[in-house]
This record gives C-alpha cells, sequence and structure tokens, in this order.
C-alpha cells in the first residue's frame, strides 16, 4: 500500500527488523526509525551498517504527547531481557514493570520535525509498537497526521488505550481496519479479536 518513495515512520522500532523491510526494499524511501533502548537502537544500528541502509536514519528517541524526559522499563525474567516488551513507566500500563530502567529523552512528533527543519517531508506511513504507549504518541503527532494522513499499521492491546486511539484517530477521519484474507476490511469488536490494526 505504501508507494516506492515518500516518507516512512517505525516508531517503536526495536530491533530493526521492521525497518530493515522499509528501507531496504525500497531504497528511493526515506525511512526514519525512534527507538530509545540502548540495547535495541545499537542493533538497529548495526542492522543499517551490515546492509548498508543509508535511507534510515535512526533516533534513540522516546516519542509522546509531551517533550523532556521518561522512564522505560525493560523486563527482565530468569535473567532474560525481554526486548519485545520494553515500555514507557505510565500510570495506565500496569504488565511487566519488573526489570532494567532507563530515563530517555521524549518528543513530541510534531516538534521532533520542525526541529530539523523537515516540515515538507511525504509522510506516507507509520508503523508503531510501542507496548500500550500509542494514543499518547500519536496525540503528539496530531499535525502531522492532519497534513499527510500517512496510513497507520498499529499495535493495540485491548484495553482504554486501545479506545481512546480508536476514537481519536477516527475523529481525525481514519477508518479502522484489519487484515483478513490478504484483504483489509471493516473491524467489528463483537467478531475480530485482534491486536493488529491498519488506519487508512
Amino acid at each position: 500500500m505504501l508507494p516506492d518513495t515518500g516518507t516512512a515512520l517505525d516508531i517503536g522500532a526495536n530491533l530493526g527488523v521492521m525497518s530493515y523491510y522499509l528501507a531496504n526494499n525500497y531504497p528511493n524511501r526515506e525511512v526514519f526509525a525512534f527507538e530509545p533502548i540502548p540495547y535495541n537502537f545499537r542493533n538497529l544500528e548495526k542492522i543499517a551498517r551490515k546492509f548498508a541502509l543509508h535511507n534510515l536514519r535512526a533516533y534513540k528517541l522516546a516519542l509522546g504527547n509531551k517533550n523532556g524526559t521518561l522512564e522505560m522499563v525493560l523486563p527482565i525474567e530468569h535473567s532474560v531481557r525481554f526486548h519485545g516488551l520494553a515500555h514507557v513507566k505510565h500510570d495506565t500500563i500496569e504488565e511487566k514493570n519488573d526489570g532494567e530502567v532507563f530515563q530517555c529523552p521524549v518528543i513530541r512528533l510534531d516538534d521532533f520535525f520542525s526541529d530539523l527543519g523537515l516540515e515538507e517531508l511525504d509522510i506516507t506511513g507509520i508503523k508503531i509498537d510501542v507496548e500500550n504507549f500509542e494514543y499518547f504518541v500519536l496525540k503528539g503527532a496530531e499535525n502531522l497526521l492532519k497534513k499527510y494522513k500517512p496510513i497507520i499499521y498499529c499495535e493495540l492491546w485491548d484495553n482504554e488505550n486501545r479506545k481512546m486511539t480508536m476514537e481519536f484517530l477516527t475523529r481525525l477521519g481514519y477508518k479502522v481496519q484489519i487484515l483478513e484474507n490478504k484483504e483489509l476490511i471493516e473491524y467489528n469488536p463483537e467478531k475480530h479479536s485482534t491486536q493488529n490494526f491498519f488506519f487508512v
């Protein structure tokens, strides 16, 4: 669904799997990847170097609805780091809060691009997986979403943050869809059980 050119955002890039596919398969597309956890970010940088992804820009930043710093936790169980479950310590997130804690810089996406002087990008798509913090990240990108109307691929847990995210994006004109039999169809909470959504 994404064009071969333009700009895609990987928010919550983790170890860099999606960043790799977004950048490697389409060398004329620019990819901005955001990953605040140091272990994950080092791996993301390794991938960019190994595959010579010159169109990938990686930033060791968290995104949110205000600027400053926040705490993130990397869950550890039986001495094993659960990289895919790293998340913001927030009063709406009660699960897996034991582990290694990091102080991370956080910025609103609207401010990030204006601070860089990059306010005329053709942002066509966003992949976001930030472990139950999606609403706050997208709220901090409201102007960007209104301006570019990118396709959003998003993981959402089944809780109040999912409801707030869907209501927010629906107000901006997005339709909530899911992938079924290789086609996007309208999401029906009475019929569909999933954590993965497309907002178009």
